[in-house]
């Protein structure tokens, strides 16, 4: 299961229908840069534009937030920055600046690569500005992320536009969890969460999404996630819904990549059976009927290689995955069940004080019963939450047990029988003694 296209007209809102972003790169962009933007690229054989200047063109040298400084402040500041520097009336300095915020937006967020330098690749297709609309950023979008993410496992950091994974992430594998709710409804997709700040080291949250993908049980994946989505207040996914499902080339300047729709038909909830996988590939009636029978019936017939070699258990019936995702959901509601205790909480002793500071004489009698439900309120989240932490440590003990089981069992099932032993100590005999029968032979022939 991957992004298909219509992940990305969905989550994005950017058109894949239109022209092909194809074109030709050059061995210097020095003459476009100077021509088009007005800047200097960082050497005569180069494609780069230093990242600071081109801000610094668009006057917004610096885009850090302030310490204490809200969203809207941020905003504003940056806003009134831009504004100062632009040029408001129209003409060659206006489609200049056009140019730089352009190429600024496309090379370090839709086409986004490594490093500080901007590239100039795309700016051939900026110089007649009333075309840029005409192209399929968003086929290019996915063209460029899957002709890159091979190259993203050995360095901190990602290639290509990653909001449109996260986003993925939150629609069809929820119990990872998701960014705060900033706009319910919003469309596109991307304008629904806010993304979270994590402080934690890049190796620490490779670690923790990896281990998470790793416990996702078979259940808990949302194979139809835009179900009940408003298609009609969605222009653009209406204009290319005729490319949803399609085996089809993508294009992004010199790279051109084959979206292979057949081979993650599971996203489409197309079940394969265990004899397509043993075909490579021949097109076969499914035999699972359900989410569940498909990968265990997987996991039986390729469990040992899987996961051989890896960090993972040996875990050829899924339980150590199926426990894992399980205890990582329990954990998902305890910390939200904690959240509402605390805020459940907050909301008694501001009410509390509220019957406390008030003469006996004045005493709103309504306070009181307030004041007796948000103490029963608080009474009940706390009893559902020692719940759920009981379920927890039960959950982390069977995973224990179901650990430890399995690998005893993986032992016992590469342990030889008796009978072979013997079997192949006979072998080795006979194969000694056939070789001294051949030295004797040499000898006496010698």
């Amino acid at each position: 299961m991957i992004p298909t296209l219509e992940e990305v007209v969905r989550i994005t809102g950017l058109r894949i229908d239109d022209q092909a972003l194809t074109g030709v790169t050059y061995t210097s962009y020095q003459e476009l840069a100077e021509r088009l933007l007005g800047l200097a690229v960082t050497r005569e054989r180069s494609s780069l534009i230093p990242r600071t200047g081109l801000q610094t063109s668009l006057g917004v040298a610096s885009v850090r937030h302030e310490i204490g400084e809200s969203q809207a402040g941020y905003t504003t500041r940056m806003t009134e920055d831009a504004r100062a520097a632009l040029v408001e009336e129209e003409g060659a300095a206006a489609n200049r600046d056009m140019r730089r915020f352009l190429i600024l937006v496309i090379e370090k967020l839709i086409l986004g690569t490594r490093g500080d330098p901007v590239s100039c690749r795309c700016l051939p297709l900026l110089e007649d500005l009333s075309s840029v609309g005409n192209y399929a950023w968003g086929a290019a979008l996915l063209a460029h992320l899957f002709g890159s993410l091979g190259t993203s496992s050995r360095v901190t950091g990602v290639v290509g536009f990653f909001p449109l994974l996260q986003v993925w992430a939150y629609r069809h594998l929820s119990s990872l969890g998701h960014g705060e709710p900033r706009w319910a409804g919003a469309v596109p997709l991307l304008r629904r969460w806010r993304f979270r700040w994590d402080e934690q080291s890049f190796r620490r949250q490779v670690t923790m999404i990896h281990d998470a993908l790793d416990s996702v049980p078979f259940g808990h994946v949302q194979w139809t996630a835009y179900v009940g989505e408003d298609d009609a207040a969605q222009p653009w996914v209406e204009r290319g819904r005729p490319y949803f499902g399609r085996d089809i080339w993508l294009h992004s300047i010199n790279t051109v990549v084959p979206l292979h729709h057949r081979l993650v038909t599971r996203t489409l909830e197309l079940h394969q059976s265990l004899t397509d996988w043993e075909q490579r590939g021949r097109e076969v009636v499914s035999e699972a009927t359900s989410d569940e029978d498909y990968f265990r019936a997987y996991a039986r017939r390729y469990g040992a290689q899987v996961y051989k070699g890896s960090r993972r258990p040996f875990d050829p019936e899924g339980r150590i995955a199926s426990l894992e995702g399980i205890l990582h959901s329990t954990i998902q509601e305890r910390d939200d069940l904690q959240a509402v205790v605390d805020q459940l909480r907050e909301e008694l002793y501001r009410a509390q004080l509220m019957v406390g500071g008030a003469p006996s004489s004045q005493e709103d009698p309504s306070r009181s019963v307030l004041e007796g439900e948000l103490a029963a309120a608080v009474a009940q989240a706390e009893d559902a939450l020692a719940q759920v932490r009981e379920r927890e440590a039960e959950l982390r003990d069977s995973l224990a047990r179901m650990t430890t089981l399995e690998a005893e069992m993986a032992e016992l099932r590469l342990r030889p029988e008796a009978t072979e032993v013997t079997h192949w100590r006979q072998e080795a005999e006979e194969v000694t003694r056939l070789r001294a029968e051949a030295g004797d032979l040499r000898t006496q022939l010698g």
